[in-house]
């Protein structure tokens, strides 16, 4: 079969600008009616897209003029979803250092039960500054002890899934035998972190266990997709580093025995639309207005474990000793590294790099005609830059809209997006092994 473009809604509940929830043309609704939510669902829905996928924030704003990415909690969220949309994937971030593997994994398999196959999970190591305070830790976990984490929780929540497979439940009125207990068992995990006895009490979902959906680029988080990863989100503002990324990870994974096909690896996107090329660049300009440099220094330093920005000066071009050494940032280490490395290779001014970073928070932007912006996503589909988009609209509904009415049916036109599901799961949307059968996963389990 020919390859396929995969797109999913990264979905904020006004926008991805940093300024979207005060734009005179976003959504009216509150951050948290699901009405809101569930619009924008239905219009990616209409459009075929693979998936809505929700990032999620265990610290509170920092600022009041900041908009916190998980507004509601996704996997509530998601199961509320549920019950409004048909085939759209539903795609919830969950973190490996602040949950346990015991409740996320019945967490994710009732969402998938409530959708028919259409839950994933996305994989992340929280890197929030304080995070561990909300959840009685006194300190946070270092960068590298968050990822030995997240690989205990792994093995955990996988073998958990496993322990009630679906040929178990036999459902028998007559007989009075509801399951069989011999094909149940204990997983018994006891990990450096993390220790459960098993087995989950909800039977084998519709797709087995969720997909695994991962966003890490350091090193460790290159490693730990290459195991684990199905789906990965990553971020590149330029189509050369997308490449290196691209070939790095598939190449990891086909050293463990994966097949690269089994990766799909999506980009950030977020694409301001017009008519005209001069109509596309006013909705950032519009954005741009609405924005000052305090939350975006806000942003910044968060990024950077919460290294004060606020001494640099704003307009002169930005040198290495204004940076923490992005080796040593035990937050968003990838995202810091990547954004000092631009901002010098560009010498960037300080006002520059926070406006650069307003729209997509490191991820491409694109302003132009619906025509340009299928080129980009044609182009980086076809030279081994991505498998698809996670696809960011600056402004909902707007941009969505526009998004979903003008540029998807030009990809359907050029024979790289789907025109109608072909399965149900959201495994299917992506093309992927049934869950239990990929090579490396399963001899992992």
């Amino acid at each position: 079969m020919t390859k396929e473009l995969h797109l999913n809604l990264f979905l904020m509940p006004r926008g991805h600008h940093e300024s979207a929830w005060r734009h005179p043309r976003a959504a009216g609704e509150s951050l948290t009616d699901l009405a809101l939510y569930t619009k924008a669902a239905r219009i990616a829905e209409a459009a075929k897209m693979d998936a809505v996928f929700l990032a999620d924030a265990l610290v509170a704003p920092a600022s009041g003029g900041l908009v916190a990415s998980g507004v509601l909690e996704p996997i509530a969220l998601l199961s509320a979803l549920a019950a409004v949309t048909d085939r759209i994937g539903l795609i919830g971030t969950a973190s490996t250092t602040y949950s346990l593997p015991y409740t996320l994994a019945r967490q994710f398999a009732t969402l998938d039960h409530l959708s028919n196959g259409r839950a994933g999970w996305n994989i992340v190591t929280s890197w929030a500054p304080q995070a561990g305070l909300n959840y009685g830790h006194d300190t946070d976990p270092s960068h590298a002890e968050r990822y030995r984490m997240a690989q205990d929780f792994m093995q955990a929540v996988d073998a958990l899934w496993r322990s009630w497979p679906a040929e178990a439940l036999l459902d028998d009125r007559a007989r009075g035998i509801y399951s069989r207990s011999d094909l149940i068992r204990p997983v018994d995990h006891r990990g450096p972190f993390f220790r459960t006895l098993g087995p989950l009490n909800v039977p084998a979902s519709p797709q087995s266990r969720p997909v695994y959906v991962q966003a890490g680029q350091s090193e460790d988080g290159r490693a730990f997709a290459a195991e684990w990863a199905e789906v990965i989100f990553t971020a590149h503002m330029a189509k050369d580093t997308a490449q290196a990324f691209y070939a790095d990870v598939k190449g990891r994974a086909a050293a463990r025995g994966r097949r690269p096909a089994d990766i799909a690896i999506l980009p950030g996107l977020s694409a301001a639309i017009g008519s005209t090329q001069a109509e596309a660049d006013r909705v950032f300009e519009e954005l741009d207005d609405l924005t000052g440099p305090e939350i975006g220094l806000t942003r910044l330093s968060a990024r950077f474990g919460g290294h004060d920005f606020s001494q640099v000066p704003l307009d002169r071009p930005l040198r290495p000793g204004d940076f923490p050494d992005p080796s040593s940032v035990e937050a968003s280490k990838s995202r810091a590294m990547g954004y000092a490395a631009t901002a010098l290779k560009e010498g960037l001014t300080l006002r520059q790099l926070l406006q650069r970073l307003a729209g997509a928070r490191g991820h491409l932007t694109v302003a132009g005609t619906p025509d340009r912006v299928a080129d980009l996503i044609e182009d980086w589909f076809r030279s081994g830059a991505a498998d698809g988009f996670n696809v960011m609209p600056p402004v909902i509904y707007e941009q969505l809209e526009l998004f979903a009415s003008e540029v998807i049916p030009l990809l359907q036109k050029r024979g790289i997006f789907r025109r109608e599901y072909r399965g149900r799961t959201l495994r299917e949307h992506f093309g992927l092994a049934p869950a239990g059968q990929e090579p490396s996963l399963a001899a992992s389990a």
